[in-house]
């Protein structure tokens, strides 16, 4: 098994944990964190397959809501550097989600609005599921959004997302 599968399996059984109860968001996000980091794979910078982008896409969504926590902790000035940070994290990974959608020919996607609890995330967050994958993606990227509709895989309205209790926890 390679280190991108290993990765895959462990995140899996993070997931499991979380919805188990077996741990809070915070810890479920730091031991992914963790994960990412201790591979000792950096973000590929030629994406050729949809397994490197989601590394990629993971890679990157572990160090932005890490970035966003720390943001929280910290003096205003501090903070302004964290969330440039974090902002940074979240384009390179809406770089990776473009590329995975490319990838699959967009196909076996769907896309739609989910209903979110945060009135800064109401009417941005969109969820992409990759159902021959599994895997469940969100973004708030105008041009992934405005993709994924050219594409005809965007569901017009608001749905509940396949993991509104993760979505709408807050950490």
């Amino acid at each position: 098994m390679n280190a991108l599968q290993k990765y895959f399996n462990y995140r899996q059984a993070l997931i499991d944990q979380y919805i188990k109860g077996d741990m809070t968001k915070r810890e479920y996000l730091q031991r992914n964190l963790d994960a990412v980091l201790s591979l000792g794979i950096k973000p590929f910078k030629h994406i050729d397959n949809i397994d490197k982008g989601l590394f990629n896409y993971q890679y990157y969504n572990a160090l932005a809501k890490d970035a966003s926590m720390a943001a929280r902790s910290v003096d205003s000035e501090n903070a302004l550097i964290y969330n440039e940070k974090c902002n940074y994290y979240y384009s390179k990974k809406d770089k990776a989600t473009m590329k995975i959608l490319e990838l699959a020919e967009f196909k076996d996607v769907e896309a739609y609005m989910i209903r979110v609890r945060s009135k800064e995330l109401k009417n941005k967050l969109f969820e992409i599921i990759l159902e021959n994958k599994n895997m469940v993606l969100h973004s708030m990227n105008p041009a992934i959004l405005n993709r994924v509709k050219e594409e005809g895989v965007f569901t017009e309205g608001t749905r509940k997302s396949v993991i509104d209790g993760y979505i709408n926890h807050r950490y």
